[in-house]
């Protein structure tokens, strides 16, 4: 099979540039190269070359100590179009496929941008670094190409009827709004740090945290794909396996995670919730509000991060099944894809079917899931934590004002402290870790059952209707256990009367 950039069938239209070269599918793709070519060369001296100058700029310890605005989102869009990008080379090669000859501009433009993609990510993370925000402008550049190219590529399909019955219709829409959304954020950089057309560039100084040496705990302040895949704590994974490991080497934790600026965080949601001006109802509702606000964000970003994992799971079973029926079915003829501006275009079904394509969106989502999976449980933990230690201390300093008659007159025993202290804490800290299995639970029954009856029929309400006919006996056996657990533990602390003498337990000889 030849191989050429526009093809070489013979009566091609690849090269005819009558109508205009605009209209022409294949110069469309090359045009889409230039912002790519541009970023790669402007890019690579800097990183590999001229870099070396700019580290000796950065007079922090640690490797990373500053968010420029919009970090997370620029890291959550780089992701979704770097996962875009490779759906747009793996449509260029299925519509490869159905030509006499290798067309290149079908893929190689969309492996320019996704090299381009990563070399953009890499880039800013080292300008980031080192605090240099004014070598943005490259980045700034090429989003305004890249936007403006993809947008001419766009209204080129829509002006000769492509729409979206077509896939690469669809992804470039997707990448024009994904260019649009990073042009945004590096609108949003220049007008935060003000490091261009303004007077007074805007100073930010290193948290407080890394200012101190002994704080090791870097991960509120590393990059979004290192929280993720947790990569900082590589130093402490080879310490632990060169000699065991103790808390000079852990170091102090962040300010953010002391029990003193949880506690604080705990008082001022207590505070809010007794003004007068304040609706919230007094006793146990009133602390659960309290805990609400103080802790309520972290733990529904770990139920949605839960929610996200479990609905990826239910893509690998459907993935399989997509495979398996790709595999064994009989008719394997394939309508060839339509041809407009001398290429060819394919459906987004016809896409989904293939078994190579289901295969690395099975791989896809299996890393997603236990990505998700790992950070829900990140989040919970830290909260229930967090959590613990802010009600210890806000206990540690009620004890700390009463009054000795309380102990004498036996209002409050020690047992009843050390209750509160340690198992109670200890039981919502507890609930807080497995709070996001509270929510999943119902979205897992309720997709698995629309599923299994999408697959089975009728016969997949069987299961349903025996979950839903024990759960209430289910609910109503822990009752009980919480009920016979609670007398037994308020029966062990009621204090005896004066003059009884205490039970005596003998065992025999």
């Amino acid at each position: 099979m030849s191989l050429a950039f526009c093809g070489n069938e013979n009566n091609s239209v690849a090269y005819n540039v009558d109508a205009g070269v605009l209209n022409n599918g294949c110069f469309l793709d090359a045009l889409n190269v230039v912002p790519h070519v541009f970023l790669l060369f402007i890019t690579f001296p800097i990183l590999f070359i001229g870099w070396g100058s700019q580290s000796s700029k950065v007079h922090i310890h640690h490797s990373t100590w500053l968010h420029f605005p919009g970090h997370n989102l620029r890291w959550l869009l780089t992701f979704v179009l770097l996962f875009v990008l490779v759906c747009e080379i793996a449509e260029g090669i299925v519509s490869d496929g159905f030509s006499q000859s290798l067309h290149l501009h079908l893929y190689m433009p969309a492996a320019l941008a996704f090299m381009a993609g990563i070399t953009s990510i890499i880039y800013y993370h080292n300008i980031e670094t080192s605090n240099f925000p004014k070598l943005l402008l490259v980045l700034l550049i090429y989003w305004v190409l890249a936007f403006i190219m993809k947008t001419i590529k766009f209204a080129k399909y829509t002006e000769h009827g492509i729409g979206p019955r077509q896939l690469r219709y669809c992804i470039t829409v997707l990448l024009v709004l994904l260019y649009g959304l990073l042009l945004a954020v590096e609108i949003n950089v220049i007008l935060g740090r003000r490091y261009v057309c303004f007077a007074n560039p805007t100073e930010v100084k290193p948290p407080e945290d890394l200012q101190d040496l002994g704080v090791r705990f870097l991960q509120p302040f590393v990059n979004l794909l290192s929280k993720a895949t947790y990569w900082w704590m590589n130093t402490f994974i080879t310490s632990a396996h060169r000699r065991p490991i103790d808390l000079k080497v852990i170091g102090k934790l962040p300010i953010a995670m002391r029990a003193r600026t949880n506690y604080m965080k705990l008082r001022e949601a207590f505070e809010d919730q007794k003004r007068p001006q304040a609706t919230a109802p007094l006793g146990p509702k009133m602390i659960w509000q309290a805990l609400r606000k103080a802790f309520g964000r972290p733990l529904i970003l770990s139920i949605t991060f839960r929610f996200l994992a479990d609905l990826l799971g239910f893509a690998g079973p459907l993935c399989i099944s997509g495979i398996v029926h790709h595999i064994s079915r009989d008719n394997r003829t394939i309508q060839p894809p339509m041809s407009l501006l001398g290429i060819y275009f394919i459906s987004s079904k016809e896409f989904l079917e293939n078994a190579y394509v289901l295969a690395v969106l099975l791989f896809l989502a299996l890393l997603l899931q236990r990505t998700f999976l790992q950070a829900s449980y990140y989040v919970a933990i830290e909260t229930g934590i967090n959590l613990r230690g802010a009600i210890q201390t806000k206990i540690y300093n009620k004890i700390m004002r009463l009054s000795t008659s309380n102990m004498s007159m036996g209002e409050l025993t020690v047992a009843q402290i050390c209750n509160l202290v340690a198992i109670d804490t200890n039981q919502l800290m507890w609930f807080f870790f497995l709070c996001p299995n509270l929510w999943a639970m119902p979205v897992q029954i309720i997709v698995g059952v629309i599923l299994l009856y999408y697959l089975l029929g009728i016969s997949a309400l069987i299961g349903a209707t025996v979950i839903a006919v024990l759960a209430p006996v289910q609910y109503f056996v822990a009752t009980k256990l919480s009920q016979t657990q609670k007398s037994t533990l308020v029966s062990a602390f009621i204090p005896q009367p004066i003059g009884e003498k205490p039970f005596k337990q003998t065992c025999p000889e």
